[in-house]
């Protein structure tokens, strides 16, 4: 699955784990997000042809780096590795850490860094305007996003804010294919959102074709995500604490899809 946004290409690899990775590409050249499993990935450069110029890994967790070795040995080069400068002493060796709010070059073109701690700390999300994507692995998800591991609620929360402040066009490519099970929990929030009810009959037949439900658009997560819902009075109202903040909201939903 790919999409186009200007002179970019923007590949979803699906790897082990309902993991995914990503190759964005630009002029015969490619940055890879996240590395998985190595065979797919290296696959997917090589069915393409490009010439792999960065490895950008978001946070530490084994299904999200464990194939950079292998990546590294296997398409040689001189391969910049980018990563949060907060999470260095437990990611592979970076040639680029980065903190909250730093801008880099990514194939000719900037890209904001954004903290988005919370599943853990030192996360972080990548937003390539030119490309019109974020890369947001397992902070924002399709219809949901990442449990609440090192972080807290109250980081969490703050996090999605800051990727939900995005424009609306936005791409969300997120880590995994979990939107079904997402789905299924998101209609306990809002069962009469009528967006969401639309989203989940388009969802299971993508899914019944074999089909990826990531990446998403900013948009709809706004308009089905109750994730991102938790500031809304009819949301709060629903789950009968229309007097708490938006982060206690997020907190008791947060709960609720843990023990789902």
């Amino acid at each position: 699955m790919s999409f186009e946004h200007g002179s970019y290409e923007i590949v979803t690899v699906p790897c082990n784990f309902d993991n995914y990775a990503y190759l964005i590409i630009k002029d015969g050249e490619a940055a890879i997000v996240d590395v998985s499993e190595s065979a797919p990935i290296i696959r997917a450069v090589r069915d393409r042809g490009v010439s792999v110029t960065d490895i950008i890994l978001t946070h530490h967790h084994d299904d999200h780096i464990q194939g950079l070795d292998t990546v590294l040995g296997d398409l040689g080069g001189d391969i910049r590795v980018i990563g949060a400068n907060a999470d260095k002493h437990r990611l592979p060796k970076l040639d680029l850490a980065l903190e909250d709010g730093d801008s880099f070059v990514l194939l000719g073109s900037d890209v904001r860094t954004m903290d988005v701690s919370g599943h853990t700390i030192g996360h972080l999300a990548f937003h390539m305007p030119d490309a019109n994507a974020a890369f947001t692995a397992d902070s924002l998800m399709a219809l949901g996003c990442g449990r609440v591991f090192e972080g807290t609620t109250d980081q969490m929360w703050a996090s999605l804010s800051k990727l939900a402040a995005l424009p609306p066009e936005t791409m969300i490519c997120s880590g995994h294919e979990y939107t079904e099970v997402n789905a299924r929990f998101a209609i306990t929030i809002e069962p009469e959102n009528p967006d969401l009810l639309a989203r989940i009959e388009r969802i299971k037949v993508a899914r019944s074709n074999g089909q990826a439900t990531v990446p998403s658009i900013l948009s709809e997560e706004l308009a089905t995500n109750p994730f991102l819902r938790a500031h809304l009075a009819e949301v709060k109202s629903g789950l009968n604490m229309s007097d708490k903040s938006d982060a206690e909201v997020f907190g008791e939903i947060r709960r609720r899809k843990d023990s789902f």
